[in-house]
Formats: structure tokens, C-alpha cells, sequence
């Protein structure tokens, strides 16, 4: 299913999934200390209109379900008119360490 939508110039994908409705985990709230808003920018013309990721985000990256050369996580990228038309997809899955590794104390 592809949902279309307007976002702000500045605004993060991680904001604009939020606020139209779209499932994009955003464990962190934004923070790039997690995965879990990992998307996958489908052509790779916009792919390299995006700043390139920080050391911060790769790490991040490295922890991602499904992770592909045009992995980026939602809420490090922000719009700007040059990305108009960008076509993210959404994993079919997500990788929250503080859940998917919880143990039961014994």
C-alpha cells in the first residue's frame, strides 16, 4: 500500500509518518539511538540528494532489520524541496534492542 503525503520543508520523515498516521516506530523519539524508524529511499537518484548519514546514524544503521545500501533512518532526514517525489519504503520489520533482547530474570 502507498500512502502519499506533504511535508514540510524541515520537517523529519520520522514527524511526518507521525503525524499522518504511518507506522514508523521512532523508539528514541528522534534521537538517533536506535533503528527503529529505518527506511529505504527507493531510487537511488534521491538517495544521493541526502546529506551523507553522521558516524552516529551508521552505527544505527548497522543494527537495522533488512538494511540496504539506501537505508536511512526516518528521523535524520529531513525535507527539502530537492526531495520532492522521494519514495521511502518501510521495512517489513523493526529491531528494538531494549525489547527484542529482554530476558526474564531467574
Amino acid at each position: 500500500m502507498e500512502t502519499h503525503i506533504k511535508v514540510p520543508i524541515g520537517m523529519s520523515m520520522l514527524e511526518a509518518a507521525h503525524e499522518h498516521d504511518i507506522e514508523l516506530e521512532g523508539a528514541c523519539e528522534g534521537s538517533c539511538a536506535c533503528s527503529t524508524c529505518h527506511v529505504i529511499v527507493r531510487d537511488m537518484e534521491y538517495y544521493n540528494k541526502l546529506e551523507d548519514p553522521t558516524d552516529e546514524e551508521n552505527d544505527m544503521l548497522d543494527l537495522a532489520f533488512g538494511l540496504t545500501e539506501t537505508s536511512r533512518l526516518g528521523c535524520q532526514m529531513t525535507a527539502k524541496p530537492e526531495l520532492d517525489g522521494i519514495c521511502l519504503e518501510l521495512p517489513s520489520a523493526t529491531r528494538n534492542f531494549a525489547v527484542d533482547r529482554y530476558a526474564k530474570a531467574t
